[in-house]
């Protein structure tokens, strides 16, 4: 009886070994989380909502929308200081939906100390298809 329970307990142990769960290979899918960090705190995004309410009733020819959200933030690039750059600049992006229901891509630039008489972060922002005027560039490529 010994040997068979033996037996039992070895050929289930070779068998849990079939159905035990597998590494994953690099071919196979996986989902990967990214902190947003900076990029997705509230006082920049609040920023660059009003921000861009004041910017779409002042430009001739713009939409009268507004930003209800934001998704898939991103930071694309980051400059820390250095001897060389004493402003930390971090470069993100996020898709945003429009109150018209539009999905558009923004892209925006945070800067350390730059804001009025250096106090404070600066917030540059370009949403694709409201930079009427060219001020970064066809696109927003300055600020990519």
């Amino acid at each position: 009886m010994l040997r068979q329970l033996a037996s039992f307990a070895a050929a289930a142990l070779a068998l849990g070994g079939i159905f035990a769960p597998q590494p994953a290979f690099s071919a196979d899918p996986i989902s990967i989380q990214v902190d947003p960090g900076v990029c997705a705190e509230q006082r920049y995004l609040g920023r660059i909502v009003s921000r861009f309410d004041y910017q779409v009733r002042h430009v001739p020819n713009l939409p009268q929308v507004g930003i209800e959200s934001f998704y898939n933030i991103t930071e694309r690039r980051y400059e820390p200081t250095d001897d060389w750059h004493p402003i930390s600049r971090r470069y993100c992006t996020a898709d945003v939906v429009l109150s018209d229901g539009q999905r558009r891509d923004i892209d925006y630039l945070i800067e350390t100390d730059m804001g009025f008489a250096s106090i404070g972060n600066s917030v540059e922002f370009c949403v694709e298809g409201f930079d009427r005027w060219y001020v970064y560039n066809g696109g927003c490529r300055v600020l990519k």
